[in-house]
């Protein structure tokens, strides 16, 4: 396996390294630019298939596919695995977009789409570019990283703006709350910004509030 921490080991002299990052970049837009309406699935890799989120995933990426969209997902294990699972067996298109990990992932078996890739930005990139909305299933760290970059470029409007669904009200409820009262009472966004995130349970709901945004 190549070095792990890869951004600290940009050094002069290394410049070379940048075609590597450019040619992740194509890899990814070749295989994917194509792809149609599509939804990115995010959530914890640590979620169990015994788990009733799991089953939950694997319900909302089918009822995506039969509705016409394709399934993006990180490509391992846990929520992202289900909802390959899920819209793979429904007869879709299934994204894995696997990030190399010296200790975290795998990638699962259900993505009928898998590309592999060194840089989390180039990774992330893929996952805006090609979303119609961003389906954020309970998850730690790093899908709070995904949903907050995703918020930040539609608050900046670097990108146009597309349904965030949390899905779980009462997973995320407290974090709409922390921010609510901390962050909008002190005035650290903008009252318009709050309708940015919406909180979802029911995947038919969560379907149609995508489709009503997107032209298939």
């Amino acid at each position: 396996m190549e070095k792990q921490f890869l951004i600290d080991d940009l050094k002069i002299g290394e410049a070379w390294r940048l075609f590597k990052i450019l040619g992740e970049f194509v890899e990814g837009v070749e295989a994917l630019h194509d792809l149609g309406p599509a939804v990115s699935v995010f959530g914890s890799a640590r979620v169990k298939r015994e788990d009733p989120i799991y089953e939950q995933a694997e319900k909302i990426a089918a009822l995506f596919v039969k509705n016409h969209f394709a399934v993006i997902t990180g490509g391992g294990g846990g929520i992202m695995e289900a909802a390959n699972k899920g819209a793979t067996e429904a007869g879709g298109t299934s994204v894995g977009l696997n990030i190399v990990l010296p200790h975290e992932q795998n990638p699962n078996q259900f993505a009928n789409i898998q590309l592999d890739f060194n840089y989390f930005f180039i990774r992330k990139v893929m996952f805006v570019k090609y979303a119609s909305a961003y389906i954020i299933m309970p998850g730690g760290f790093g899908t709070l990283d995904e949903l907050f970059e995703a918020v930040t470029l539609i608050q900046t409007q670097r990108i146009k703006p597309f349904p965030l669904l949390l899905v779980g009200s009462d997973y995320w409820q407290g974090l709409i709350d922390w921010v609510k009262y901390r962050l909008l009472e002190e005035k650290r966004i903008s009252p318009e910004d709050l309708g940015i995130l919406q909180i979802m349970d029911d995947p038919e709901e969560i379907v149609n509030t995508v489709k009503k945004v997107v032209i298939i």
